[in-house]
């Protein structure tokens, strides 16, 4: 592609995402048709299907041979061996991301949270607790723990407009990560910070990261079940 053409399929991306945003184009229904795109646009319908098929990659849209292209009806999503950066994850299905902070302090590690981050039970700790948002409704509850000798400017972030997982992974390069899953049952305060019932079950994954051999932090990461799911895709080696 040439690079005088990248600006316009990015510019066609970018309206598509803002379609579905705005919900001009909503989950279900279809987009316009290729070829009236690149009418709109004044460009090839190569560089259209270039925009949407990067689309259609990331589950954002369907595409129907025959048929038509539409959006996407789906539970947010996140890689079980990888971590991304869920702000990033939302605004890539072409929603808005928010966070609301309850809680962002020193506090005293407990029995538990000794264990997992590997410190002495009373050591300082940092904790976040916030919940993340796509669209405006609640799709993950963050308890995460920070050991601050790795750390030290944690509790200076504004996590309501920037994840502590950009913080970290910017100042603590990941390189191990450990992972456990269970389903759960909401707690009162966890039913009330995610505006869901006492009878939806959860998602809950427990992870821990390293950054060089360093433990770095430790998370309850919460999801309500109906709302949420987790993927793999391992390659097999023949």
């Amino acid at each position: 592609m040439s690079s005088t053409a990248q600006p316009r399929y990015l510019r066609i991306k970018e309206y598509i995402l803002e379609g579905i945003r705005s919900r001009q184009f909503l989950p279900g229904g279809k987009i316009p048709p290729e070829l009236e795109l690149a009418r709109q646009f004044q460009v090839s319908r190569m560089t259209v299907n270039k925009a949407v098929r990067d689309l259609a990659e990331a589950g954002i849209l369907l595409r129907f041979a025959g048929d038509g292209t539409y959006v996407a009806e789906r539970k947010a999503e996140s890689p079980l061996l990888d971590i991304n950066n869920i702000a990033e994850e939302i605004e890539a299905r072409g929603h808005r991301h928010s966070a609301d902070v309850y809680e962002l302090k020193a506090v005293a590690a407990n029995e538990d949270v000794a264990l997992r981050l590997a410190v002495k039970e009373g050591s300082t700790v940092f904790r976040s607790l916030i919940v993340h948002r796509e669209d405006e409704v609640a799709i993950q509850l963050e308890d995460r723990y920070v050991n601050p000798v790795f750390a030290p400017d944690y509790l200076e972030q504004d996590f309501s407009s920037r994840t502590p997982n950009d913080f970290l992974m910017k100042n603590c390069p990941l390189t191990d990560i450990e992972h456990s899953v269970e389903a759960v049952l909401p707690s009162a305060a966890e039913q009330a910070m995610l505006d869901m019932s006492a009878q939806e079950p959860c998602l809950l994954v427990l992870r821990r990261t390293w950054s060089h051999k360093k433990l770095v932090s430790f998370a309850r990461l919460t999801h309500p079940g109906s709302r949420y799911k987790l993927r793999s895709q391992t390659r097999v080696k023949r």
